[in-house]
């Protein structure tokens, strides 16, 4: 295996580690799942960059990549519902979108065609790791750094930040059924032909 498909697979150990520490209380273990899921999404930067420009683009690359990214990003997404931070349908919206696009992508290759990731796509998956880094960021805030301070305060900042995630897990929602359904409308004529 080359280094752009190992990077590639460590996303998916990187993935647990990143639920592991979102699900204790260890001290720093908000921090740690913050890095944790930086070091993640920089791993689908260099992978693709290496896989392009000096190791070669290989199947399992093109099949794994997209795939680890999803798991990536709904681990992060699921566990957001498990420390009630998000309302389970947002995260059903989101989870849904990858499904459905994976679906069409499987559809079109079925028929011969392969359907690359689009603008919008990449736009969604921006927001989702913005989104993402900024829910860990204020989580880590509230339990690594806000822990030795007034109760009173704790619970203002949880209350704020509790809105602030939701909001930002509104909006992803939203972008995510948008881009999806840009893709769907794009290539309604391979639904067609398996209507």
């Amino acid at each position: 295996m080359n280094l752009p498909n190992s990077l590639t697979v460590s996303r998916l150990f990187l993935a647990g580690l990143m639920m592991l520490f979102l699900s204790v209380s260890w001290p720093l273990s908000k921090s740690a799942a913050l890095l944790i899921f930086i070091i993640a999404a920089l791993t689908d930067y260099f992978d693709g960059y290496l896989a392009r420009n000096v190791y070669g683009v290989t199947s399992f690359g093109r099949l794994m990549d997209p795939l680890t990214d999803k798991i990536l990003v709904c681990a992060a997404f699921v566990s957001f519902v498990e420390l009630k931070l998000l309302p389970a349908w947002i995260v059903v919206v989101i989870i849904s979108r990858e499904f459905l696009v994976t679906g069409l992508r499987l559809l079109a290759a079925s028929r011969g065609r392969v359907i690359a990731a689009g603008r919008w796509g990449k736009h969604k998956t921006v927001w989702q790791i913005v989104a993402i880094v900024t829910i860990l960021l204020g989580l880590a805030i509230q339990h690594d750094v806000l822990a030795r301070t007034a109760w009173e305060r704790i619970e203002d900042y949880r209350l704020g930040f509790g809105v602030i995630a939701y909001g930002i897990g509104l909006a992803v929602a939203l972008i995510t059924a948008a881009t999806g359904g840009m893709y769907f409308l794009e290539h309604r004529e391979i639904i067609r032909g398996h209507l």
